[in-house]
């Protein structure tokens, strides 16, 4: 795929970007997406929420519906699309070199950029929350979501595009997420005597 056709808007956002810098509130909010883009390394983040929520019977299918959620997005994402694009991360691009200088905020990333598999898996999770239909799980979910997926271009380790491509494929795989668990959690119900995806 050819990303040269997204280098001027990803270029416009990181402009844009150290414009935040020079007026100072990168002091005010970066430790707070610091924090929040280690948080979302490998998932953990949404993981730990996913266990959360199995722990307790009435959440036991939005748990089971999120962890099924990230791992289609680990498959699709970070073992299919990310080596199909090879996309460059934007501080290895010799095109920027002579404006962008790498912030060093967070250790540089080894694998490819496209798409942001924090982004993925942000947005995966947050559409497996919407089976719960309950709005303070789906808006606060969506809302950490987005937050987790900027920080990976305000600590300069993707392109805008890779946010926004990976967030859309997040909520893809959100939804087969869905479809998979209910799926496979009616067939255990009907198959088997366990009560453990059983409403209380």
């Amino acid at each position: 795929m050819d990303f040269s056709v997204f280098l001027d808007f990803d270029k416009a956002i990181f402009q844009w970007v150290e414009k935040a810098f020079d007026y100072g509130i990168a002091a005010v909010i970066t430790p707070v997406l610091k924090f929040l883009t280690v948080l979302g390394d490998s998932g953990i983040l949404w993981i730990a929420l996913a266990l959360v929520l199995l722990c307790f019977k009435k959440t036991r299918k939005v748990g089971a519906t999120v962890l099924v959620a990230l791992a289609v997005m680990t498959v699709c994402n970070n073992f299919v699309l990310k080596n199909l694009f090879a996309r460059t991360r934007p501080f290895n691009l010799e095109a920027w070199k002579d404006w962008f200088v790498y912030p060093e905020m967070v250790k540089r990333p080894s694998s490819y950029s496209f798409p942001s598999g924090h982004s993925s898996s942000g947005f995966a999770a947050a559409t497996g929350l919407c089976v719960s239909k309950k709005a303070y799980y789906i808006v606060p979910g969506f809302l950490l979501a987005a937050v987790v997926a900027f920080s990976r271009i305000w600590v300069h380790v993707h392109y805008p595009t890779d946010v926004i491509f990976g967030a859309l494929f997040g909520i893809v795989y959100g939804v087969i997420g869905i479809f998979v668990c209910k799926w496979v959690i009616g067939l255990i119900n009907s198959k088997t005597k366990l009560n453990f995806f059983r409403e209380a």
